[in-house]
């Protein structure tokens, strides 16, 4: 399993055609205390970098972009009332599944070391 990871702090796991998509770690830490999730409707077309959901702290709102172009298959609806599995873990924390339609967007992603590198240069 290979994980991708973006600047703008989401990561994404890709089986086959799809990618799951959370946001990472770091993100969660920088937002604090979350209040409300909100989540896209499955079916969306979505654009690389087009935002699909917001996500709110006791600090401030912030935009969800996604990584890739495709369409949302499946949303993960238990986020909204357990705000704690939005986290870096790829069996709970994804927000959503997007069935890619160009996965050679992938391209420009990073890998866990380069992300790991990227985030120790913000602090």
């Amino acid at each position: 399993m290979t994980v991708h990871f973006t600047k703008d702090h989401e990561w994404m796991k890709i089986e086959g055609d799809t990618a799951w998509i959370g946001i990472t770690t770091y993100a969660r830490h920088a937002l604090g205390d979350l209040v409300y999730l909100e989540l896209p409707e499955t079916g969306r077309k979505v654009s690389k970098g087009e935002h699909f959901a917001v996500v709110e702290s006791v600090k401030a709102a912030s935009e969800i972009y996604t990584p890739v172009s495709g369409k949302i298959v499946e949303v993960n609806s238990t986020l909204s009332s357990n705000l704690d599995d939005l986290k870096e873990d790829i069996e709970t924390g994804w927000i959503v599944k997007i069935k890619m339609s160009n996965p050679s967007e992938v391209a420009n992603m990073m890998d866990k070391t380069a992300y790991d590198q990227y985030v120790s240069t913000l602090d």
